[in-house]
C-alpha cells in the first residue's frame, strides 16, 4: 500500500496535478488508507513519522511539493466540527481525506476519489477516479 501511494503520488507530481489536489480514500477498518498516504506523503519528500490523524482529526505536512493536509474523518460526530479545525483554509492545500462517507458534502469539491478494498488478507484491489 505505501509503494502504491508513493507512485500515485509521483504521477500527480509529474503530471503538474498535484497542487490544490482534492484526493478522498475509502475502504473499510484495515484496508490500507493510512498507510497509502504515508506512502503517498513520503514521496512528495516528507521524511519524519506519519502518524494517522484518527484522533486529532488533522495533520498537517510541508513537503518540498507543498502544504498537504491529511484528515480522518473516521471519529467525526458533526460535519460543523471541520469549522473549528478551518476547513476551508484547507481547500488551498493538497487534501488526502480519510472516511468522506462521514460528510457527504464533501464528494462536490473531490477531484480524486480512491477506493482501497480487500481481496484477501494480503492483497488490495485499489480503484482510482478522477471526477
Amino acid at each position: 500500500m505505501e509503494t502504491a501511494g508513493g507512485d500515485f503520488a509521483k504521477q500527480l507530481i509529474s503530471s503538474g496535478s498535484l497542487a490544490g489536489a482534492f484526493i478522498t480514500l475509502s475502504g473499510e477498518l484495515g484496508a490500507g488508507k493510512t498507510t497509502f498516504c504515508r506512502g503517498f506523503l513520503r514521496a512528495c519528500g516528507h521524511h519524519g513519522a506519519v502518524k494517522s490523524p484518527t484522533y486529532t482529526l488533522l495533520e498537517d505536512y510541508q513537503t518540498p511539493v507543498g502544504r498537504i493536509s491529511h484528515l480522518d474523518l473516521y471519529r467525526l460526530d458533526d460535519p460543523e466540527e471541520l469549522e473549528y479545525i478551518g476547513f476551508r483554509d484547507l481547500l488551498e492545500t493538497t487534501l488526502l481525506i480519510e472516511w468522506p462517507e462521514r460528510v457527504p458534502e464533501l464528494a462536490d469539491s473531490t477531484t480524486i476519489e480512491i477506493s482501497i478494498q480487500h481481496r484477501d488478507t494480503e492483497s488490495r484491489t485499489i480503484t482510482i477516479v478522477s471526477k
